[in-house]
C-alpha cells in the first residue's frame, strides 16, 4: 500500500486494534489531541468491553439512554442492513457474542446455555439519539463501528485541511486525495499470502474473515460472525471484501456479505452502490460486476 507522497504517518493503538493514519501535511498536537478525544468517545459511548461505557450500561437494565447526536448515521445504517438482511445483521448480537465466549473478560469459553438474540422492534426503540428500551440489551456495533469511527476520523482530516490522507484501522482503510492504492487481498486460510490484488482511488476498503478473531476447540472452531438466528458461527462464506465511498458503508457490507443470498445482493447492491467480493468455505469465488480485482490462480 502506497501512502500520500512526502507524508507524515503516525501509528496508535484504539479500539481494541491497531491503527495508522499518513498524511500529506504534518499536524499540530492540539489537533492530534482533538482526534485522540473524539476516539476516545466514541469507545466510552459503544465499547462493551469497558465497564465505563454508554453500551455497557444498557446491558444492566431496560431504560432511556441519551447517545451523543453523531450516533444516527450509525443506528440507520444498522436498520437498513438489518431490514435488508432480514434480521441477520443486528447490533443487538452482543449477547450470543458473549455466550460464545466473547465478552469484555475475553473468557473464549461458550456458556452451557445460549440466550437467543432479540428482536429490534421487540426490545429497543430510537427517538433521535435517544434508545428506550424494554429490558436488558448488549449492542455490539463491531459490524460497522469501526467504519464510522474511520468516517468520523476523515471528517476531522478534512475539517482541518488535510485532503490527502490514507487510514488504516488494522487492515479496513479509507483512502481520499490524488492517486491509487493498490492493496492486496489476504488469503482467508494464510495471512502470509494474498489472493489477489485492489486498485482503491479515493473510497474506503473494508474487509471481514472468519480467521481474524476465532477461538474453540478443534471440534468447534468458533469466530465473531454469529448468525443471530441460529446463534452460532457463519460456516458458508469465509471472507469478504467491499470498496464504498463511506468507510462505515463498506464494514457494514463486509459482515452483510456473511449472510446474504441472490437476492439479498441485489438489494443491498442498489441500496448502498458498493461493490464486493466473497469467497466461500469451498473456495470458489463470487464478486459484483464493478469489483475492480485480479485475482490469483
Amino acid at each position: 500500500m502506497r501512502s500520500p507522497n512526502s507524508g507524515h504517518r503516525r501509528e496508535f493503538e484504539a479500539i481494541g486494534t491497531k491503527w495508522q493514519i499518513d498524511t500529506d501535511r504534518e499536524l499540530s498536537a492540539a489537533r492530534w489531541i482533538a482526534i485522540d478525544d473524539r476516539i476516545e468517545l466514541f469507545d466510552r459511548t459503544y465499547s462493551r468491553f469497558r465497564r465505563d461505557s454508554l453500551v455497557s450500561k444498557l446491558a444492566t437494565g431496560a431504560g432511556c439512554f441519551d447517545f451523543p447526536d453523531d450516533c444516527l448515521p450509525l443506528i440507520h445504517c444498522y436498520r437498513r442492513l438489518y431490514d435488508i438482511t432480514g434480521g441477520a445483521v443486528t447490533p443487538l448480537i452482543g449477547g450470543a457474542l458473549e455466550d460464545l465466549g466473547y465478552d469484555a473478560d475475553y473468557r473464549l469459553t461458550p456458556a452451557r446455555t445460549a440466550r437467543s438474540t432479540p428482536i429490534w422492534d421487540e426490545v429497543m426503540t430510537w427517538q433521535g439519539n435517544a434508545v428506550t428500551t424494554s429490558a436488558p440489551v448488549v449492542l455490539d456495533v463491531g459490524a460497522a463501528g469501526k467504519g464510522y469511527l474511520m468516517d468520523i476520523i476523515g471528517g476531522l482530516l478534512g475539517a482541518f485541511g488535510v485532503t490527502n490522507f490514507v487510514i488504516d484501522g488494522s487492515g479496513d482503510l479509507l483512502h481520499r486525495g490524488p492517486g491509487t492504492l493498490r492493496v492486496g487481498l489476504e488469503h482467508p486460510h494464510d495471512a502470509s499470502k494474498v489472493i489477489g490484488v485492489l486498485p482503491v482511488r479515493n473510497a474506503a476498503l473494508a474487509a471481514s474473515a472468519v480467521n481474524r478473531r476465532s477461538w474453540g476447540a478443534a471440534n468447534r472452531i468458533l469466530h465473531h460472525i454469529v448468525d443471530p438466528r441460529t446463534g452460532e458461527p457463519v460456516r458458508q462464506i469465509i471472507a469478504s471484501w467491499v470498496v464504498a465511498d463511506s468507510a462505515m458503508v463498506a464494514d457494514g457490507l463486509a459482515t452483510a456479505l456473511f449472510f446474504a443470498d441472490a437476492g439479498c445482493l441485489e438489494v443491498l447492491e442498489a441500496e448502498f452502490g458498493a461493490s464486493w467480493l466473497r469467497v466461500s468455505a469451498s473456495g470458489s469465488a463470487q464478486w459484483s460486476p464493478c469489483f475492480e480485482k485480479v485475482l490469483f490462480r
